[in-house]
């Protein structure tokens, strides 16, 4: 017996059409959002020392930041490897934060993060945004 109610059918449905129709540049946005919201939960959790609400929050942040390292064409552009770097610096951080129940990691994920998803949701917004350059494949 399925048990999830038809609204939350229908709601998972149009989220997922959401995302198989997105462009690259869209892709990119609400992968930033949906990180950018995790690390603001994990430090709100933090705060208020709900270790497992902070530890989902944290691990799915830890997931997004793989994909979007793992996305990166690091042959694209020169700062391909810096921002490689970034990735992989903050991907350590949240690990950190997670384990050593740190909220100024994660804070500093966030100063860090917040003016890369500006950067994208400007980019996304310019008419030739269907790719960015070196994240889900090459320049367009």
């Amino acid at each position: 017996m399925n048990t999830i109610p038809h609204a939350n059918r229908s709601l998972n449905a149009y989220q997922r059409e959401a995302i198989m129709s997105a462009s690259p540049a869209r892709l990119l946005v609400m992968l930033y959002d949906r990180l950018l919201l995790d690390l603001a939960r994990a430090e709100t959790a933090q705060q208020s020392e709900s270790w497992e609400v902070a530890r989902e929050n944290l691990l799915h942040a830890q997931e997004i930041i793989g994909e979007l390292a793992g996305s990166l064409n690091v042959d694209a552009w020169d700062g391909a490897q810096n921002l490689l770097g970034i990735y992989n610096y903050t991907g350590t951080a949240l690990m950190n934060a997670n384990i050593y129940r740190n909220v100024e990691l994660t804070r500093e994920c966030i100063t860090i993060l917040e003016p890369l998803r500006q950067s994208w949701h400007d980019a996304a917004a310019q008419p030739l945004a269907s790719a960015p350059i070196g994240h889900l494949g090459t320049l367009a």
